[in-house]
């Protein structure tokens, strides 16, 4: 590879100034770049034009303003249309796994048993230069059949087995950035960055292989976003030379905008889209955001906001209604749990809960569901085996289903409590923590947590000290309350953890983010954006 800050022969205007690395050259080859360079000086200016839009639509959202229907795409919602037949390898989803891009999660995550494995340069991943390289080499040595990988440490030898689960990739979303790469002095989107580089290696080869290259896309707010993402697919199926459509999309809902334009995104990228997925961590943390000022939506205690009842519950429904009418699928959310080492009672009611959560979904007529641990899949397997003996429930309209705009923003009931704040900061900081160190997905409390979780974590805390909410034991949420529930918490993680463990840590940069965004008079719209600075 050539030498940071040096600009590759071949490809103008492209400067990469991130560390050489071992095999990255195979990656960022002079004709990939070329391919990047032209999806970047193509997209880059809608996509900022789309992220200033986000900024308008918040300010009248914090002057009152409530989300709805848009009156400008009724003619969509009432259209006669449906999404391209769905690929065969597609057709089957009933458990998918997701997990980092590392190579040994990769091979044990394509070999867990679930139907598909979801690769994330998001959420479940740190986005160091060397993660995101790291991982487009495994993916490409997984099309070429050469992902087999031995531990170090162990000895152990990690390799495929002969039918491993279809793969789908989540690429970043599009308010990230791949500073690394800069094109005309300007960095690169990180979804552009990720899905270009996927399918400009291996397109053709998935296809060889008789399998789709797929997408997982990430926090969209608009039909106007998933328009750019359907324009970006069809220019690089030209270039490549491989047939329109081919490229494929599951869109992530978990935005509260999106909720409202789901029709749309399906029709926007209809001749791309395979299904629409409850993105519910994500989802909590866009209400909260959305709609934070407003003292009429003043959430309860994180664990009160549950999917079988309000704004989740509706949501969900309403997902499966739209994508269902229109040929497509509508997959469910996250079971987070992870196994609990030497305690048989704590593991089976942990997954006595994801049994009852997956049971909702497939009784609802969800097509299938996530798990965050390769021991959930066989729970979850036989939930939607019992449930839904077919590939899908694609014929499960849900017509008596009638979600209103009310429905959709139904605040839900339950009390705010110290315990509550605690969960809220001890989880948030320590997750922040790992995230600085490189970790994406990172086991807290036997709950496998990825960003989502950190986002919710200190977006609900902003909210309940922008409304000065009150406890359950009377006492408001202040920032005197706060700055000493967060050191008391503190001390308490260094306890649990041990000084050495602790101290080695980058726990002083992940309080100081952590109370800063909490206690900021502005919402900072992604605790990504400020904690992407402080990578190494």
């Amino acid at each position: 590879m050539s030498s940071p800050n040096q600009t590759f022969a071949g490809t103008p205007g492209v400067t990469i100034t991130g560390a050489a690395g071992e095999r990255f050259e195979e990656i960022l080859t002079p004709a990939a770049l070329g391919f990047l360079a032209d999806l970047h000086r193509r997209y880059n200016a809608t996509r900022k034009r789309l992220l200033a839009l986000r900024t308008e639509r918040q300010k009248k959202f914090d002057a009152g303003e409530l989300p709805g229907f848009l009156e400008e795409t009724r003619h969509v919602r009432e259209g006669d249309w449906k999404v391209a037949p769905i690929p065969a390898d597609l057709l089957d989803r009933r458990v998918e796994i997701t997990g980092p891009v590392d190579r040994k999660m990769i091979i044990n995550a394509l070999n867990s048993g679930a139907k598909v494995f979801m690769a994330d340069f998001e959420d479940a991943s740190a986005p160091t230069w060397a993660n995101m390289l790291e991982g487009q080499i495994n993916l490409k040595d997984r099309w070429q059949g050469d992902i087999a990988f031995t531990d170090a440490e162990s000895g152990k030898r990690y390799a495929l087995n002969p039918n491993p689960a279809t793969l789908l990739v989540r690429p970043r979303g599009w308010h990230l950035l791949e500073e690394h790469v800069t094109i005309d002095g300007e960095p690169i989107a990180g979804g552009l960055f990720d899905l270009g580089l996927y399918v400009f290696h291996n397109a053709k080869a998935i296809m060889a292989a008789g399998s789709t290259p797929a997408f997982y896309l990430p926090k969209l707010e608009s039909h106007l976003e998933a328009r750019l993402w359907d324009d970006v697919f069809s220019h690089a199926e030209e270039t490549v030379g491989i047939p329109k459509g081919t490229l494929k999309a599951t869109i992530l809902i978990e935005t509260l905008p999106a909720a409202f334009e789901m029709e749309e995104i399906l029709y926007e990228m209809r001749e791309h889209i395979v299904g629409l997925n409850c993105g519910r961590w994500d989802y909590i943390f866009s209400y909260i955001k959305r709609l934070g000022k407003n003292p009429r939506f003043l959430t309860p205690d994180r664990s009160a906001m549950v999917m079988g009842k309000a704004f989740l519950s509706a949501y969900s429904l309403k997902l499966i209604q739209t994508t269902h009418k229109r040929g497509a699928f509508a997959m469910g959310g996250m079971a987070a749990q992870i196994p609990v080492k030497n305690n048989d009672a704590a593991n089976e009611a942990a997954f006595a809960k994801v049994r009852a959560d997956k049971e909702r979904e497939a009784g609802n007529g969800h097509d299938g569901t996530w798990v965050a641990h390769p021991a959930l899949v066989p729970v979850a397997m036989e939930v939607f085996d019992r449930l839904m003996p077919q590939p899908n429930q694609l014929d499960k309209l849900r017509e008596d289903v009638n979600i209103s705009v009310e429905d959709l923003l139904q605040v839900h009931e339950g009390v705010r409590t110290e315990a509550g704040l605690r969960e809220n900061i001890r989880v948030g900081v320590q997750y922040i923590e790992a995230w600085l160190r490189g970790r994406g997905a990172v086991p807290l409390y036997n709950l496998m947590e990825d960003a989502a979780t950190a986002e919710i974590s200190r977006a609900q805390i902003w909210q309940w000290l922008y409304h000065g909410a009150s406890l359950d034991d009377g006492r408001k949420v202040t920032p005197e309350l706060f700055k000493a529930t967060l050191d008391d918490e503190m001390a308490k993680v260094r306890e649990a953890l041990g000084a050495s463990v602790y101290d080695a840590g980058r726990f002083p940069e992940a309080i100081k983010l952590f109370a800063d965004m909490s206690l900021a008079a502005d919402f900072e719209e992604f605790l990504t954006l400020p904690a992407y600075k402080l990578l190494d």
